[in-house]
C-alpha cells in the first residue's frame, strides 16, 4: 500500500573509530539513533508508492538511484563528515527486493519498521563499501 513507512539499517561490527551516516538529499546527513561497538542503527522514513510497472516506487531525501533500482547509501569516515578519517566509503543497499507483500504486512503491524543488516567491514578491515549484501534480506520488525 502507498505511503510512508520507516526503514531501519543496521551496520553490524562497525570498525573501530570510524563514523557511519545515511545519506539524505543534497549532501545531507542522517545520524545514526544508536551507535556501539556491536552496531551502528538508523531510523528513517521513506514514501512508497506504485511505479507504472506495479512495482513498489521507494521516494524520499534518503533514496538514490533510477525507479527500477532504489538505493539507500550508508557513509563512513570523510564521507560522513569524520574529518582526518583514512577512510571515504559509502556502501549501497538496495531496496529492490522489497515486494508488496513485504510492505503489506508491514502496514497490517502499526509501529513495524522494515530492517535490513549490513556487516560493516570490508575484506581489508575497513568500513563497508560498494554494492552490499542485505543479510537475510529486509524484514519486518517490532519498532
Amino acid at each position: 500500500m502507498p505511503g510512508i513507512m520507516t526503514l531501519r539499517v543496521i551496520v553490524q561490527q562497525p570498525p573501530t573509530g570510524v563514523h557511519f551516516a545515511v545519506q539524505g538529499g543534497k549532501g545531507d546527513l542522517i545520524p545514526p539513533t544508536l551507535s556501539s561497538a556491536e552496531e551502528v542503527r538508523f531510523d528513517f522514513e521513506v514514501r512508497v508508492q506504485s511505479g507504472p510497472d506495479g512495482c513498489p516506487n521507494f521516494l524520499g531525501a534518503c533514496t538514490h538511484g533510477p525507479r527500477q533500482g532504489r538505493f539507500v547509501y550508508v557513509c563512513s569516515g570523510v564521507s560522513a563528515a569524520q574529518a582526518g578519517s583514512p577512510w571515504e566509503r559509502r556502501a549501497k543497499l538496495s531496496l529492490m527486493s522489497i515486494e508488496w507483500a513485504l510492505l503489506d504486512a508491514l502496514q497490517e503491524q502499526p509501529g513495524s519498521v522494515l530492517e535490513a543488516r549490513i556487516g560493516g567491514r570490508a575484506k581489508d578491515g575497513g568500513p563497508a563499501c560498494a554494492s552490499v549484501p542485505i543479510l537475510g534480506g529486509w524484514r519486518l520488525v517490532a519498532g
